[in-house]
């Protein structure tokens, strides 16, 4: 009413609700449109900080890994450093090895001053790679030289080392036998005699000699523990250590040598091992 009594135009009028009407669909065409952009905006944003996340993770992880290779090239080089070191220790064992032999040696020499020069007689049958049978009381007497193939090892096990072959370590042969046995187990005299030495003897440990008479002595080394001392009696067959790795081996078993005046004998001719 207000329009038609002003005097105006009335299509003016129409014309300019119409124009009008365009002008606000078009505004709210173009605000729909900024909320779309808007929403764009956010997603992409969301996207982006998503892959800075992704690319963040990705540099932590090659991080842990440069640290890993790193770390692994320390312990390669703290590895090439024991094994130089175990090389050189290695080349200084076998003058060691040749020290320990000449230190038994003399002490065997010594302790062979007391004993009387024995009879030869035959040899015994050859080795074998496993022993299974132990010294008993049943070799109560008589000369140890008449025991020559009678006798048994002191104790059971694999036969690792033996007489005459050359040491892992190179340069020096072995003078007796290496019987890998449990840690613990019985170590037997292997006939009659009196103890001469138990005591501990670098490269051979916990060590027992026994003097059989006639020059004859037996050795037995590497031994957890001694129950003998010095001076007393033996029977054949009777627990006189422990076996161990004293002597430094790095297996337990027990180290065992036949001397006769000093000089070491091969203790597969002297036993029987059936």
């Amino acid at each position: 009413m207000r329009h038609l009594l002003s005097g105006d135009d009335p299509n003016q009028l129409a014309r300019d609700a119409h124009y009008l009407n365009l002008l606000s669909r078009a505004k709210a065409g173009l605000i729909r449109n900024l909320g779309e952009i808007l929403a764009e905006k956010k997603r992409l944003a969301g996207l982006a900080r998503d892959k800075n996340e992704e690319l963040a993770e990705i540099e932590k992880s090659q991080q842990r890994e440069r640290a890993g290779l790193v770390e692994q090239q320390k312990k390669r080089q703290v590895v090439l450093a024991r094994l130089s070191d175990r090389i050189k220790a290695q080349r200084r064992e076998v003058d060691k090895l040749k020290r320990d032999e000449k230190r038994l040696g003399k002490l065997i020499e010594g302790l062979g001053r007391i004993v009387a020069k024995p009879k030869r007689v035959p040899q015994a049958q050859g080795p074998a790679l496993r022993n299974e049978r132990t010294p008993d009381a049943s070799l109560s007497g008589g000369a140890f030289a008449l025991l020559k193939g009678r006798l048994s090892l002191p104790t059971r096990g694999e036969l690792a080392n033996r007489f005459g072959t050359l040491r892992d370590e190179g340069g020096t042969k072995w003078k007796g036998v290496f019987i890998r046995a449990a840690n613990g187990a019985e170590v037997k005299a292997i006939a009659p005699g009196r103890i001469v030495f138990a005591d501990w003897l670098r490269g051979f440990g916990n060590l027992a000699i026994v003097d059989h008479g006639d020059g004859y002595l037996s050795v037995y080394g590497n031994n957890e523990s001694l129950f003998k001392t010095v001076g007393q009696p033996v029977k054949a067959g009777e627990a006189i250590a422990s076996v161990g790795n004293s002597g430094g081996n790095p297996e337990t078993g027990l180290y065992f040598e036949l001397r006769h005046l000093g000089q070491p004998l091969d203790p597969l001719k002297w036993v029987s091992l059936r």
